[in-house]
């Protein structure tokens, strides 16, 4: 038997085989309990977000000077900020930035590592060592300096923490993604590829690529709530989206120091935003993790 027939009966089994771990692992997902929750509060929160403004009575931006501070009340769920903003819409509406920068952030980084660990998992040698070098040098730039050169080349904004984002998780994604592509490099479908004359971005990205999907989503929904802490955490710096916008990091930002005079509401609510959509990615990636585990 010829090379490149053992080389497609090779492909159709493997694509046999994954079409069945797709099937037990989305069985293994339904019968998840935290995974079913995890994906019922992010749903919550993605329907927040998609349709925000028509589901809070007020406007998030429309300032009430003559309800300012108010605590939590029938008129204000979440009671008033500073400036007389109704917090229930603001919480309610915040929601959209996150749910849009993070995930785009998070794919930002996912492709750029997977591209760097295919690369240093297939070609090893000189090219994975030289690599792995600057890798290893980015990973030691604490997060805060790395934001204030993105910010300083790119202006405050959600672009930059984009992009700040991805460029910090690249280098975690990238060793994952290495691990994976050693193991794989050995096998045979490779080598067959390899004696078809195939080049080296189709095996990596054709070949290769498919059989270390897995980890890299594993990878991407751990990676997601971590992009959310960490989207908090700029914009309270000043690095993200700049007022009025209605955005959890802002909010706390602006009405922490108003905390000490009892206006606890002005941070919880948002605050406590934040924790729930953590704790559901969080949900759904532990989920993920253990349905692809052996």
């Amino acid at each position: 038997m010829s090379v490149d027939a053992v080389s497609v009966e090779s492909r159709a089994a493997i694509r046999s085989g994954r079409q069945q771990d797709r099937n037990e692992l989305l069985r293994e997902l339904l019968h998840s309990k935290t995974f079913l929750i995890g994906a019922g509060i992010l749903l919550f929160w993605i329907v927040a977000a998609a349709l925000g403004p028509t589901l809070v009575p007020q406007s998030p931006y429309a300032q009430n000077l003559n309800a300012i501070n108010r605590a939590p009340s029938g008129a204000h769920w979440f009671g008033t900020d500073q400036l007389g903003r109704d917090m229930f819409a603001r919480v309610i509406v915040g929601a959209r930035d996150v749910l849009i920068v993070a995930p785009l952030a998070t794919l930002v980084g996912t492709v750029i590592g997977t591209g760097l660990g295919l690369t240093m998992g297939y070609f090893g040698g000189f090219t994975d060592t030289f690599i792995s070098r600057f890798v290893e040098a980015f990973l030691a730039l604490p997060v805060v300096i790395i934001a204030i050169l993105g910010s300083v080349a790119l202006g405050p904004g959600n672009g930059t923490v984009i992009a700040v984002i991805g460029v910090i998780f690249a280098p975690l994604i990238a060793r994952t993604v290495r691990s994976a592509v050693l193991l794989e490099r050995q096998l045979d479908y490779v080598a067959a590829a390899r004696l078809r004359g195939e080049g080296p971005l189709y095996i990596m990205f054709v070949e290769i690529l498919p059989n270390v999907l897995p980890p890299i989503v594993v990878e991407f929904t751990v990676r997601l709530g971590y992009a959310v802490f960490t989207i908090v955490t700029l914009t309270f710096l000043g690095f993200g989206i700049q007022p009025p916008s209605a955005n959890w990091g802002l909010d706390i930002s602006t009405n922490f120091g108003v905390v000490p005079a009892g206006y606890w509401w002005e941070v919880f609510f948002d605050a406590l935003a934040i924790a729930t959509l953590v704790v559901g990615v969080n949900m759904v990636a532990n989920a993920v993790e253990q349905a692809f585990e052996p």
